[in-house]
């Protein structure tokens, strides 16, 4: 296929993102990547073992991959963003707006298909496949992964959403982007739960974000108590993060706040039924009323009367929660 790098960075800024660079294929150094693994700390993510050798090889992906493209958006907050509400929940900014999956998955498979027009081979995904798009991200120029593994982009900061795009087309390929942090610890201490256990590596059988979002049973105590009324995902490292104090406000329409926080009560009493009409199309979907019931119940001060309503809730892990919440009632 006849086809620039130059062509593709001008076809991925016309689909609307903010950042296109392109790395060589080649099978990345395992080293990262297992260390997190051999230490236990991708916690229940069990689809990352799974897919291991895919996410260090572009080619079983894509046989004859030549280049990987990476496209980002930013999502960063806007001075006329809503604020969380005093004394409500609070939601992580990626997950205040419309689910950044179904938003940008649309541009990525029209990139991926103007390629294909040509007859190149395309492998495309938004933070659901194997793919390892901070790395790649690096790789490719956009930015470089900060010691709390996000990806920064000096102008952008780690606002950042990523797609991956692998094909067998030769492209000329960006320059890897060097460190920038420097001798800056400042998200390591302002993690609540001491999840960052070494500049890059995030334990996430610590973190708030894989507690809210993935995992389904009980929240450990500890983290639960340090949690803050954190209701799905965390900021805390990226609001600390010099970078991010003067990233320009996004761009695309559907990742702009639209709901920062929730009132507790309004949480717990939530029904399958009307979390799945309420949040269809957001990242609070992941949770479903389950997970943000379960959530509420850990990190909120919740009544006597909710926690036993909810003690013999059909879902197990809200179930859990509430009776963990009543025996520390008692105490």
């Amino acid at each position: 296929m006849s086809v620039t790098a130059a062509q593709v960075k001008a076809r991925a800024a016309q689909l609307g993102f903010d950042l296109c660079g392109i790395a060589r294929a080649h099978p990345l150094p395992p080293g990262p990547l297992d260390r997190w693994l051999s230490r236990g700390w991708d916690a229940g993510m069990a689809y990352v073992r799974r897919r291991r050798e895919e996410r260090l090889d572009p080619a079983l992906l894509v046989p004859g991959a030549r280049s990987v493209i990476v496209v980002a958006a930013s999502y960063a907050p806007a001075a006329d963003d809503p604020r969380p509400a005093p004394g409500e929940l609070t939601i992580a900014r990626y997950a205040r707006g419309r689910d950044y999956h179904n938003v940008l998955i649309k541009p990525v498979r029209k990139l991926a298909n103007w390629l294909r027009e040509g007859g190149a081979a395309v492998y495309a995904e938004v933070d659901a496949g194997a793919v390892m798009e901070k790395a790649w991200a690096q790789e490719a120029g956009i930015g470089w992964i900060g010691k709390n593994g996000c990806l920064i982009h000096e102008r952008l900061g780690s606002w950042l959403l990523l797609g991956a795009l692998i094909t067998d087309v030769p492209l000329e390929a960006d320059a890897p982007h060097p460190d920038r942090c420097g001798d800056c610890t400042l998200c390591i201490p302002a993690c609540p739960t001491d999840a960052i256990r070494e500049p890059r590596y995030v334990d996430s059988t610590r973190c708030i974000a894989y507690h809210t979002i993935e995992h389904r049973e009980r929240i450990p105590e500890e983290i639960a108590r340090r949690a803050g009324g954190r209701l799905f995902g965390c900021d805390a490292c990226q609001d600390v993060c010099p970078w991010n104090r003067r990233a320009p406000p996004a761009r695309l329409v559907q990742l702009r706040a639209r709901t920062p926080s929730l009132g507790v009560h309004e949480v717990l009493s939530l029904t399958r039924d009307e979390a799945r009409r309420r949040f269809e199309g957001t990242p609070l979907l992941r949770a479903g009323r389950d997970g943000l019931v379960r959530t509420a119940l850990a990190v909120a001060d919740v009544a006597r009367s909710e926690a036993e309503r909810l003690a013999d809730d059909a879902a197990s892990g809200v179930r859990a929660q509430a009776r963990q919440r009543l025996s520390a009632m008692e105490t």
